[in-house]
Parts: structure tokens; C-alpha cells; sequence
């Protein structure tokens, strides 16, 4: 999972990244494009009840990848977004839009006024017009082909000339992509576009200490909203665990505000976390909703996929409430599940497959 960190100048993206990242990064902005990236580990209380259980050598958190975006202003223009920082956008399966909603009299809003819901449409303006960019001359490059009326079918160009040309009037309504259904076989067809509109968006109200988070109301598919305070939470991020528990349990938090986005990331992008879990090693794994136990497999290891025979399954609920496998076995709770089997957030997996 690679999610890219937005936002306007002076919004707060990077001690939202050194928050997610415990990193050091500066926190000036520079007004340059420049991306940071880290790997990290996605934190899963689930991860740490399964090592106590089974005591393994290893225990290994799936990981997400975040990357600090600097470059986008808001300005967008005719010719749409520079090349570099396209590709960087491009490559990511979401986006965190970090929104300033606090005042700093010592770092003023490049737009003159605390706005949250100008400043949301103003990335939003950015990404549509960017899109419409691609999808104006996609039409052109099509009817080029069409009218050549060599190489491809001119029936699959017709349906691909058809998307796009429901794609364009939504973006010339200011529609970003994510709110235009899609079928599968569409899905096809725009694979290798990367529309930055139609990226999964999970919208981070930046407030100050103690600061109510303003209402926002933005009815978007495919988008969340969460509210947090950043800098606190880069400060949390710095503390020792021990230190931190301290923290959290004198201000009365149940858990750091980050431990929610990430959950709301993964909900976005439609992922869940299975388990693997024994002597060896407790380690969580990220796949798709919806994926079957041979899909499952392959995210370990493409050779399970192809040999895959069955799957030994208990939920991570009813391991938790009887204690141990033997237990689970006893009760009917470990069970076999052929290829056809839908795989569920919190399953614990072992893999039965024929080299």
C-alpha cells in the first residue's frame, strides 16, 4: 500500500509524515518538489495477541508506504501538473490530503484565511482539470486510430471513445473520477492512466491542541474525513512506547489518532489484513476484500498460489476466545476451506499446497 501525503503550503504534510514515520524531516516548506518516503509498520494489537500466544522467533507487522508530496499549490494550470511530480502522484493507490485548519499567526495560509473547504476544492480543481488533460487527449489519440481504420477493432475503439467521453463530461462538471461508476471491463480500459481524481482520498483536518474540528461538508465515494492534532501527534510519534502509553493515558486517549487513519486507509483501498501464525514467525498479511484463499496464498508466496490445495482457517475472534489452535481444533473452529473460499479480515491462514 503507498499512500501520498498533500496538501497546500504550510498545511502541515510533513509533520503529518514525521508522525506516521517518527521521522525528522523539516518542516518548512520549501515551495520545491520534493518527496520523502518511508516504509513503516502498520500497527495491529491482532499481531501482538498472536505472538504471545504462539511465542515465535519473529514477529513482522505488514507494512504501508508513506511519501511526503511537496510541489502542489493549488494553482492549477492549462498545461496540468509537471512531469516529475505527475509521476510521483501516479504511482501512489491513495491519497492523504492534510487540510489546515489552525491559526499561526507566524506561518500564514498562502491564501490569506483558514478555509478547509477552499482548500479541499482547490486540490480537487488541481487533480480534475490534470485529468481532463489525459482524457482530452486519449479522445484525440482515438480518433486518430479510428479514422486510420487500421490495427485494433473498431468496436472496442467505439466503447473506449464511449468511456471516455463519459469520463470528460464528468470531469467538465468538476466531477472528480471517484464518483463515476465504473465496470470492470471499463476498469480494463483505463488501466495505466493513474487519474489522480479517481485515486482513494482520505481528507486529514489538521488542528491545533485542543481545536474543535470545523464541519466539512464534502459527499464524495471513495473519501473519508478524519480530524487530528498534528502536532501533537509528531510529538507522540517521538516518544519512547513506554512514554507515549504515559502520554496517552494522562490526556485520556484511547489510542494515537493515527492508529484510526491508518484503519480508514485500508477501508478506502477495500484491503483487510489476514494471519499467519506458528512457531517461526506471527506475521500479518494485506489483501484485497473479497479475495479467495488462492489469492491469499500468493501474497505469501507465488508458489502456494500454484500449488494450492486448501487452506487451514480459524477466525482471529474465536482463536482469541479459546485460547489455542488444539482448543479451536476441538471445538470445530479450525476448519478446511477449498479455492472457491472468500477470505475475511482477521483470518489466521496455513496454507496446504502440493509443490
Amino acid at each position: 500500500m503507498r499512500l501520498g501525503i498533500i496538501g497546500l503550503p504550510q498545511s502541515g504534510k510533513t509533520t503529518l509524515f514525521n508522525a506516521l514515520t517518527r521521522g525528522t524531516q523539516p518542516t518548512g516548506a520549501t515551495g520545491r518538489i520534493e518527496v520523502h518516503t518511508a516504509v513503516v509498520d502498520v500497527p495491529d494489537p491482532r499481531v501482538d495477541r498472536l505472538t504471545d500466544m504462539f511465542k515465535p522467533k519473529k514477529k513482522i507487522y505488514t507494512k504501508v508506504t508513506y511519501s511526503d508530496i511537496a510541489g502542489l499549490d493549488g494553482s492549477a494550470s492549462k498545461s496540468g501538473i509537471s512531469g516529475a511530480l505527475l509521476n510521483q502522484l501516479s504511482q501512489m493507490d491513495g491519497f492523504i490530503e492534510v487540510v489546515r485548519c489552525f491559526e499561526d499567526e507566524n506561518l500564514p495560509h498562502p491564501n490569506g484565511s483558514i478555509n478547509p473547504l477552499r482548500d479541499i476544492q482547490a486540490m480537487d480543481s488541481e487533480f480534475v482539470l490534470n485529468d481532463l488533460i489525459s482524457v482530452e487527449r486519449k479522445l484525440e489519440h482515438l480518433a486518430e486510430e479510428r479514422k486510420k481504420g487500421a490495427g485494433r477493432d473498431k468496436a472496442v475503439i467505439d466503447r473506449e471513445i464511449e468511456l471516455f467521453k463519459r469520463l470528460q463530461a464528468a470531469l467538465n462538471e468538476e466531477t472528480p473520477l471517484r464518483d463515476v461508476e465504473i465496470s470492470a471491463e471499463e476498469d480494463r480500459m483505463m488501466s495505466g492512466f493513474g487519474f489522480l481524481s479517481r485515486k482513494p482520498l482520505l481528507i486529514v483536518l489538521n488542528l491545533s491542541e485542543g481545536q474543535k474540528a470545523p464541519e466539512i461538508t464534502y459527499a464524495h465515494q471513495h473519501t473519508q474525513i478524519v480530524a487530528l492534532q498534528g502536532k501533537l501527534e509528531m510529538d507522540i510519534a517521538q516518544l519512547s512506547p513506554d512514554e507515549a502509553e504515559m502520554f496517552l493515558q494522562e490526556y485520556g486517549i484511547a489510542e494515537p489518532s493515527l492508529n484510526k487513519m491508518i484503519r480508514l486507509s485500508y477501508d478506502l483501498l477495500g484491503l483487510q489484513s489476514f494471519f499467519t501464525a506458528g512457531e517461526d514467525e506471527c506475521r500479518a498479511w494485506t489483501v484485497r476484500r473479497g479475495a479467495l484463499a488462492p489469492e491469499a496464498a500468493g501474497v505469501i508466496h507465488t508458489d502456494l498460489q500454484k500449488g494450492f490445495i486448501r487452506a487451514e482457517v480459524v477466525a482471529y475472534d474465536d482463536l482469541m476466545e479459546l485460547g489455542s489452535m488444539a482448543a479451536a481444533k476441538s471445538r470445530g473452529k479450525l476448519r478446511l476451506e477449498g479455492k472457491e473460499y472468500i477470505v475475511k479480515d482477521g483470518d489466521i491462514l496455513n496454507i496446504r499446497f502440493a509443490l
